[in-house]
């Protein structure tokens, strides 16, 4: 699991395989993340912990449900698939906290100074690249 945390809607204890975005998972991804999921939860019962599929959820970072691909939604049919708002408010108790740090990110994107931001990149790497011992020219 990538993170735990007490979930501000159920108030029950969640622990989250964390994704990306709504297309971030293949289809050989689906089966293995299942059998985790499940195999933790029957470890966990024959000791006597009282857990649900419901408290082994994937959380996407950021996206609508409606975006989600299938193996997403095929993954849901098991175990939840929280995705951006509804995510992030599971996460914080805080309903509008996804879209204050959506806007927040896209202001912060639109005030960096890009000018010259990849010609530097290029030349510190080729400077790198002609120090290394690596490599020969």
């Amino acid at each position: 699991m990538d993170i735990e945390f007490l979930d501000k809607i159920d108030k029950r204890k969640k622990w989250c395989q964390l994704k990306s975005g709504p297309n971030t998972i293949n289809s050989e991804n689906v089966k293995p993340l299942i059998k985790k999921f499940t195999d933790t939860i029957r470890l966990a019962k024959t000791n006597n912990a009282h857990l649900s599929n419901s408290d082994f959820i994937v959380g996407v970072l950021y996206g609508e449900q409606a975006e989600l691909s299938m193996h997403y939604k095929e993954i849901d049919k098991v175990h939840p698939v929280f995705i951006g708002g509804d995510f992030w408010y599971r996460v914080t108790g805080f309903p509008k906290f996804y879209d204050k740090l959506v806007t927040a990110l896209h202001k912060s994107i639109s005030n960096l100074d890009t000018k010259d931001f990849i010609k530097k990149g290029c030349d510190d790497l080729t400077e790198e690249i002609r120090k290394s011992k690596l490599f020969h020219f």
